[in-house]
């Protein structure tokens, strides 16, 4: 038997996604995971009844806050119920969360209560990322969600989120921009900023011509400029990035735009963003949730890169305009020094399945809640069947962990391997240039060559440079690659 959230869902038939964990009554002495992936409930803590209040508050207790089901659930509790409740346990802290939510939610006060105890914090800080937020006087209630109670993604505390935020990576990545001084940094930032750009260009299979390109690799050594995120400012990065002139918007959108795969009709659509009049509210909300003092840059960098995306503003560019908002939100920190770029979208582009998994984590639950009906080619119907909740209230948690580990792989693996090989090719090039006075196309062409073939210039190079390189200059080139690339241990 489903007791909760789970029983809210199945019993109201709320248009929701089904719960990832749900709860279920089940022989155990306490409330526990269960073998099946649900939480496993002992009979006396279930709820006796079907009334649907008796599950809010247990679900609140015991699940923690869902506010997308809330949101939907709250809507079906009478009033007279909650003046019941809230009456029988004036005190009782999860009534309280409760009350506090059904004001919300239903857009009216209950009349006549008079509520007490302790304030209490919405969100249970041991559970989720929380930050200090407003009190409510009348249900002693402090919202101290991540944005809004209109605009309010979680971040539940895992074992990997913990360990990688306890790290300090923006503190990484300014001990290790320190450690090799200004120039070996000028030079590895070039590459960071040029494969940057291919790669979030490369997520999106699209080419990027050299005048796109170099926009959009301008436009990062800009981020985290003053200016602040606006509609008009998102609409300049928008058309500085797209490359198809009839594809510039003038504003957020305002016509409703999906994604489509491979299949014909209604089957091929594979993600709904929120219809267009809801997007600039939800702009504004996300805009201002990025900007929230005392959290981590990592996280709020991984709410705008997402939820940027999953509101889809515009009808193109979006994906790239995602993670450009990484850079932006971390370079605002002040926690990197001056226009060092981590180079996320290369570590994206190489765990691209990962990424898609992530993404479609929220987008197929999503895509389940609209109905699409084909008209003709390029022709559809929208009809949300949650309104714009879904967008509103999400669960971030996999999307932190994700852009986490990318910013690690992006310090540990990409910056730092280009430095090391930066440092080989110094002193493979010192070492050839010392003895044989080549040209430096002829030279830089070997030596590239040589890197890529693991120490050994290719026949088809010997030949082409037979005639402008002697022979042992060949033989010195892969002789100091070799030990560039395997130098002696210390």
């Amino acid at each position: 038997m489903v007791v909760g959230y789970e029983f809210l869902r199945t019993s109201l038939a709320l248009p929701v996604p089904p719960i990832v964990r749900p709860a279920r009554v089940q022989p155990v002495t306490r409330i526990s995971p269960g073998a099946d992936g649900c939480l496993a409930i002992p009979p006396r803590a279930a709820p006796t009844g079907a009334a649907p209040l008796d599950h809010v508050l247990f679900a609140i207790r015991h699940e923690g806050i869902d506010l997308l089901l809330l949101s939907q659930a709250l809507k079906r509790i009478p009033e007279a119920d909650m003046l019941a409740a809230v009456a029988a346990a004036p005190n009782g802290q999860f009534v309280r969360k409760a009350g506090f939510l059904w004001e919300h939610f239903n857009g009216r006060e209950l009349a006549g209560v008079a509520p007490g105890g302790q304030t209490v914090p919405l969100f249970d800080p041991a559970r989720y990322f929380t930050v200090p937020g407003p009190r409510n006087a009348r249900w002693r209630v402090n919202f101290n969600g991540l944005g809004s109670l209109d605009y309010c993604p979680v971040v539940r505390r895992t074992p990997e989120i913990e360990a990688l935020l306890a790290r300090d990576l923006l503190g990484e990545a300014r001990r290790f921009a320190d450690d090799i001084g200004p120039e070996l940094l000028d030079r590895a930032l070039d590459w960071a900023y040029l494969h940057e750009t291919e790669s979030s260009f490369d997520i999106e299979r699209e080419a990027a011509p050299a005048d796109k390109a170099a926009a959009f690799a301008a436009l990062l050594r800009q981020a985290g400029e003053s200016v602040a995120l606006d509609e008009q400012r998102l609409v300049e990065l928008q058309n500085a990035i797209v490359t198809n002139a009839w594809d510039h918007a003038a504003q957020y959108r305002t016509e409703q735009n999906w994604l489509r795969g491979p299949m014909r009709g209604a089957a091929g659509v594979t993600y709904v963003p929120p219809p267009p009049e809801s997007v600039p509210g939800l702009m504004r909300e996300l805009l201002a949730l990025i900007e929230t003092p005392g959290v981590d840059p990592l996280l709020l960098a991984a709410l705008a890169c997402f939820g940027f995306v999953f509101i889809h503003p515009f009808m193109d560019g979006n994906g790239r305009l995602s993670r450009f908002l990484v850079h932006h939100v971390l370079g605002r920190s002040g926690r990197l020094p001056r226009a060092f770029v981590l180079p996320v979208s290369v570590a994206m582009r190489r765990n691209e399945a990962d990424y898609l998994r992530v993404l479609q984590a929220f987008s197929r639950p999503v895509r389940d809640l609209w109905r699409v009906t084909w008209i003709d080619e390029g022709e559809y119907r929208f009809e949300p069947l949650t309104g714009d909740a879904l967008y509103r209230y999400w669960d971030a948690t996999a999307c932190v962990h994700f852009l986490l580990d990318m910013t690690r792989q992006a310090l540990e693996r990409d910056l730092r391997d280009e430095t090391h090989f930066l440092v080989a090719w110094d002193g493979a090039w010192r070492e050839v240039n010392e003895r044989h006075d080549l040209r430096g196309n002829a030279l830089a062409t070997l030596m590239q060559g040589a890197f890529r073939q693991g120490g050994t210039v290719s026949a088809n190079l010997r030949r082409k440079f037979a005639g402008q390189v002697p022979e042992a200059a060949f033989d010195a080139v892969e002789d100091a690659v070799k030990r560039a690339l395997n130098p002696p241990a210390a």
